[in-house]
């Protein structure tokens, strides 16, 4: 009988279990999206460690379609700490991102954020994000939201931005943005936006006249404390919406011209603290300020309203709290809630009005009406608002101290919380005109308890314990019973499958790997698709093994790596490096497909890549060479799939091996850099480097690297200025005794102005393309790259500029075909029997130094250590 028990309570377990699994809602792959985050993220709120169905069980913050997608992603101040992660790409169904006022949400915003189509407001502000505005945000077609203020973001302003033709809001203020407005295509593109706030910068340049188009609709444009100047283009008088323009705190000179056909609606013009000498001002426009500005010591302009200061900073605004007599002292965080005169938790934060509509902030009616509309919009409860204060900073914005009380109990549930913060961080709030344009500044704060929590009766928690005490039991019987069943299984399972555990050696803690977009294999698959791993699918071998072309079941043609006996690694650094490699992802770069781990097999899965390595491209394979602007769309893309592990990946990562048969090229000779084999982390580094066994490749080598053993990005830039220098002369980076970076220095020539002295050593098929200012540029691009010292070398992301630029400029090249050389026998010549995934490296023959990678594509490395 006791046995037939135990059946029983296995049976309620099973069925108990089946229908937690059964009832789940949730979008598988939203559901990884979102486990993902949760690795990244700490301090979340309690309901997403409560269940794993977050559309089912109503995670806070995440709002579902019916089919179980995730369609918000709502976390306004709760105090986030980590990174965004690249996996949010996976969220392709989400409408609404806000995730402002979290100060410890760091690192950068991921180009993956391009990858949500569908997003329509995207809300950053207040974080701590640090980086460049990725350009892939000229995806995101449907935004018409995008606040990325109050950041560290630097650079420029992506031209992409322009393709956000729906924008109707666009905030990048209070960042370290650098550099001239993008025009053409660029701000001028947004037709629809009505809101530009791009105050304190670092901004430079003129204003182009074409952001005041007469299609433009601004309502607030805002671009005080940046470095703007010249004057201002008469064509402002164009905006007939325009409410408020801020330009102070500037460096705009001239005179300012503003007739009577500026918009009736313009309420206040202030271009304070600028080097205005002059101005032609229409009486018809009452409130201008152009307070300290070199025209106002001119008697001829001193003695206008527009150079008097008439504010008032006293204020004298007293709230209904004030009804609350005789006043209680409140705990620690607590204040006294104006709607019954008790201490409670409330919602807070500082709401700043960048373009309010008068300067006296005594005025108590103004307020009054804005506390009105505060608790009329958000808490639908009169008196539940308390205003103080209120004060008026140095750049003329108005400030103001909000506090939102509940109408009972301490604090808001973590469900209003979150509403309430992203009706104010999304303009979803609209305040009196008077105090409009604004932003809310949310301190760090979360509710004290969990977000849906009612009132349970003592029955009720009796009742639930008394059924937790016989699940208890049950539980414990039915964990013994699987215990014994596992440990049979598991001993069964290791025979046929090391997966099942990763780290039976002890290397390891057992986990699996953690996977980014990549599958684990069967080795039934992968024999299955490669034909028994048949000598007629073989494409490459080396020390570590062969490689072999292979055709998945849905039509996608994989290379893949399978390590011999002797080469193959520990599981702990096998699944180190899957991990590694799963992480990458970027167009320029190969991409891991996936791995095998069973049968006493490592087996490494990567895309195909058809054309070959751009060492043979360069030679002409197959008699076809590549032409002038193909080499330099070629460096391009490599260039990108560097900056990407430099700068983007997560963690950034150095390749350590930079070469021509690194880089491959697809069937649209699209440059995709391979074999990540020596690659180290740069988080494993100190400050940018460590010190290392000298890895890599005679001829690409650093040379700083070399001797010191300090190992840094730097080194991969030196590579890939012996790459760009290959391009151009289509010679061995070591030939004959000659090293090209000092062949090509000795022949430099400033004077010569079509090959800048390089007509001898240039490959013979660009000789008539590439004789102009785009070959000086490219070759002094190189030579700065392969300088002796690392710190004058650019990053990566500078080369990716410069050779942008020279694509732009470069009038020469008319073409980015193919053709097709004359001369065959020269091409019959060429040893190019080799195929892209063998590792007979043309370059160097010699093996006996030879260092064999486990991972990327299995070309041939040198390994140099130097003497002791």
């Amino acid at each position: 009988m006791a046995g037939m028990g135990t059946i029983r309570l296995l049976l309620l377990f099973l069925f108990v279990t089946s229908l937690q699994v059964a009832f789940g809602v949730t979008n598988s792959r939203d559901a990884l999206a979102l486990k993902s985050l949760i690795s990244q993220w700490r301090d979340l709120p309690p309901s997403w460690n409560e269940s794993t169905d977050p559309c089912d069980n109503q995670w806070d913050g995440i709002q579902c379609s019916e089919d179980g997608r995730v369609t918000s992603l709502l976390l306004p101040g709760i105090k986030i700490k980590g990174n965004i992660s690249e996996d949010i790409m996976l969220l392709t169904e989400l409408i609404f991102l806000d995730l402002a006022s979290n100060p410890d949400l760091v690192g950068s915003l991921p180009e993956s954020i391009g990858k949500l189509q569908k997003l329509q407001r995207l809300t950053l502000q207040g974080c701590n994000l640090t980086g460049t505005i990725p350009t892939t945000i000229e995806n995101l077609k449907n935004l018409n939201f995008l606040a990325l203020n109050s950041n560290q973001f630097s650079g420029s302003i992506p031209s992409t931005i322009g393709s956000l033709v729906n924008l109707t809001w666009l905030d990048l203020a209070d960042n370290q943005l650098t550099g001239p407005l993008p025009i053409n295509p660029g701000l001028d593109s947004l037709v629809k936006t009505n809101h530009f706030h791009f105050n304190k910068n670092q901004l430079t340049g003129s204003i182009s006249p074409a952001l005041f188009s007469s299609k433009m609709n601004l309502i607030h444009m805002i671009f005080d404390n940046n470095n703007f100047t010249g004057p201002l283009p008469n064509r402002i008088m164009n905006l007939k919406s325009l409410q408020t323009l801020f330009l102070d705190f500037n460096k705009f000179d001239g005179t300012l011209n503003m007739g009577s056909s500026l918009g009736q609606d313009v309420k206040i013009v202030s271009i304070r603290d600028n080097n205005i000498t002059d101005a032609n001002i229409s009486p018809t426009i009452k409130s201008i300020s152009l307070l300290n500005n070199p025209l106002c010591k001119d008697a001829k302009h001193s003695n206008n309203l527009y150079c008097q200061n008439k504010q008032s900073n006293q204020p004298t605004y007293t709230t209904n709290r004030e009804n609350c007599r005789p006043q209680v002292s409140c705990p620690d965080n607590q204040q006294l809630s104006p709607t019954s005169c008790t201490c409670a938790y409330p919602f807070s934060g500082q709401m700043v009005f960048r373009a309010p509509r008068f300067n006296d902030i005594s005025n108590s009616n103004l307020f009054q009406q804005l506390e009105k509309t505060l608790w009329e919009q958000l808490i639908r409860a009169s008196n539940s608002v308390y205003i103080s204060n209120i004060v008026i900073t140095d750049n003329k914005y108005i400030e103001a101290t909000v506090a939102l009380f509940p109408l009972s109990g301490l604090h808001f549930s973590i469900d209003d919380f979150i509403k309430l913060g992203f009706n104010l961080s999304n303009q979803e709030y609209k305040p009196p005109l008077e105090f409009r344009p604004y932003y809310f500044i949310q301190p760090p704060q979360f509710p004290g308890s969990g977000s849906k929590g009612t009132s349970i009766s003592t029955a009720a928690i009796a009742g639930i314990a008394a059924v937790g005490c016989i699940l208890l039991i049950a539980l414990v019987v039915v964990a013994v019973y699987a215990s014994k069943q596992r440990r049979k299984a598991r001993e069964a399972a290791v025979l046929a499958n090391p997966f099942v555990s990763w780290g039976s050696a002890g290397e390891d803690d057992g986990t699996a790997p953690q996977l980014r977009g990549t599958k684990c294999f069967s080795f039934e698959e992968l024999k299955k698709c490669t034909g028994n791993f048949s000598d007629k699918n073989e494409i490459g071998a080396g020390g570590y093994g062969k490689v072999y072309i292979g055709y998945l079941t849905n039509g996608l043609v994989v290379a893949i790596k399978r390590a011999q006996q002797g080469s193959m690694q520990g599981a702990q650094e096998f699944k180190n490096e899957i991990e590694l490699l799963s992480r990458v992802h970027h167009k320029n770069l190969v991409s891991l497909v996936g791995f095998c781990y069973e049968q006493g097999e490592q087996m490494l899965v990567y895309e195909y890549i058809s054309k070959g390595t751009l060492r043979e491209n360069i030679l002409g394979k197959g008699g076809k060479y590549l032409d002038w602007k193909m080499r330099l769309q070629i460096a391009l893309g490599s260039a990108r799939g560097l900056a990407y592990l430099h700068e983007l990946a997560d963690p950034p990562i150095i390749h350590r091996d930079i070469k021509s048969t690194n880089i491959l090229l697809d069937e649209n000779f699209n440059a995709k850099v391979a074999d990540f084999g020596l690659s180290k982390l740069i988080a494993d580094t100190q400050k940018g480097h460590v010190s290392t066994q000298v890895k890599g490749t005679p001829g690409y080598l650093d040379p700083e690297y070399y001797m010191t053993q300090q190992l840094s990005e730097k080194s991969d830039v030196y590579s890939f200025g012996v790459v760009m220098l290959e391009l151009a002369t289509a010679r061995l980076p070591i030939e004959k005794g000659t090293y090209i970076v000092s062949e090509v220095k000795k022949v430099i020539d400033q004077y010569d102005q079509e090959y800048y002295g390089l007509r001898e050593k240039m490959d013979p098929k660009i000789v008539n393309q590439a004789k102009n200012v785009g070959l000086r540029k490219f070759v002094q691009l190189a030579l700065e790259c392969v300088h002796d010292s690392a710190v004058h070398r650019p990053s990566m992301n500078e080369v990716v500029k410069e050779i942008e630029i020279i694509l732009e400029n470069d009038v020469s090249t008319r073409t980015t075909n193919l053709y097709y050389s004359d001369d065959s026998t020269n091409a019959s010549n060429l040893e190019l029997s080799r195929h892209p995934y063998s590792d007979d490296d043309p370059i160097l023959r010699d093996t006996s130094n030879a260092f064999d990678s486990s991972s990327g594509y299995p070309y041939q490395t040198i390994t140099y250590i130097e003497p002791k």
